[in-house]
């Protein structure tokens, strides 16, 4: 599967910003549990969401709980991640990645077979 994430961008403090993946291939993307991650400069790639290929089980890390929102749309094969609240410490690349093993949220990056290139966003106080 290919993965394609867009929707990164600027936005000040408070801001909002919605991420966009947009899966194509020969396995139906929707076959896949999907997540986002992110990777700040000088520190380790972490998860942010997470999404079962049903879209009935979301995980996400603490930090972004109540602020950032996963979901799916198998029609257009796509996952979004809305991000509300911003704060400069959401800045990094964002990446979606896909796996199709089991089912579930997947927290560790190792557990992801499929990345996309990274958006960017940049949150400024």
């Amino acid at each position: 599967v290919q993965l394609q994430a867009s929707g990164g961008g600027s936005v000040q403090t408070g801001g909002s910003l919605r991420l966009t993946c947009e899966g194509s291939g020969d396995t139906p993307p929707t076959s896949y549990n999907m997540g986002w991650f992110r990777q700040a400069p000088g520190k380790e790639r972490e998860f942010v969401a997470g999404i079962s290929w049903s879209g009935v089980r979301t995980e996400y890390r603490d930090s972004v709980k109540g602020r950032f929102t996963i979901s799916r749309d198998g029609a257009k094969n796509t996952v979004y991640l809305q991000m509300n609240s911003l704060k400069p410490e959401d800045t990094a690349v964002y990446y979606c990645a896909a796996t199709s093993a089991g089912y579930g949220c997947y927290e560790d990056s190792y557990d992801m077979d499929y990345w996309g290139k990274g958006t960017q966003v940049t949150v400024s106080s």
